[in-house]
């Protein structure tokens, strides 16, 4: 493995105002500072459960979702970045948080129905070779442990700097189930940018590209300039 090789970074879950209403960053900011700070790519993961903008009503709900994205992708070609779909999803049965990777806007669409039906469901209906289900922060204060069965892998280093997400605990699982390993920022206030890039050889343009490179398993952590190699070299 040659460390060098792995030049494009990704940020992997970052929210913007108002399509999450607990950021405080308006989409073209996430653009512009995650350019200046030399990303290629940003996951724009906004929350997508029952506190979601005009949720009751979908087609406004899926419209308010989607406009921050619209937004970011504009800025994203004004400034040279890739700005990647991506969705945080609640269930109405509890307080977890899941991060998917391999959707476009039609997926939404669908998703939006299994809000209410739970992980169980929607895991059925989702998972596929093309699509990665991740858990969010799955060890953070308030989550509840779900059959890893149901998971392709676990967020194991979320670095929300004013959450305790317990990164050693969520790295064990991870080692014990064999699971993806995926990182983010979790990116809502100023200052708290590019904590933490995923490191890849190709430039990850869209959300499908990233659910295959994380298959994959071919990608570095970088936190604040220290690698992290997540699984052991190949022979």
């Amino acid at each position: 493995m040659n460390i060098s090789d792995y030049v494009y970074k990704t940020e992997m879950h970052a929210h913007s105002w108002p399509s999450s209403a607990c950021s405080q960053i308006p989409p073209e900011n996430v653009v512009k500072t995650y350019t200046g700070l030399g990303y290629t790519t940003v996951v724009l993961s906004n929350h997508f459960n029952p506190f979601m903008r005009d949720y009751g009503n979908k087609d406004e709900a899926l419209k308010s979702y989607l406009r921050d994205y619209h937004t970011a992708v504009e800025y994203g070609k004004k400034y040279g970045i890739h700005i990647v779909l991506g969705c945080e999803i609640r269930f109405t049965e509890n307080a977890n948080d899941y991060l998917l990777f391999g959707i476009d806007e039609e997926f939404l669409t669908d998703a939006y129905d299994y809000i209410t039906q739970g992980i169980e469901a929607f895991s059925k209906w989702f998972r596929n070779d093309k699509r990665v289900l991740v858990q969010a922060h799955p060890f953070r204060s308030g989550m509840t442990e779900v059959d890893p069965k149901l998971l392709d892998g676990i967020e194991v280093f979320n670095m929300h700097p004013n959450h305790n997400s317990r990164v050693a605990v969520a790295a064990q699982y991870a080692r014990k189930n064999d699971f993806i390993m995926t990182c983010g920022t979790d990116y809502h206030h100023v200052t708290h940018e590019g904590m933490i890039s995923l490191l890849t050889k190709k430039p990850i343009t869209n959300s499908f590209e990233l659910a295959s490179v994380l298959k994959s398993r071919d990608y570095l952590f970088d936190m604040s300039g220290c690698v992290i190699i997540p699984y052991p070299p190949k022979a």
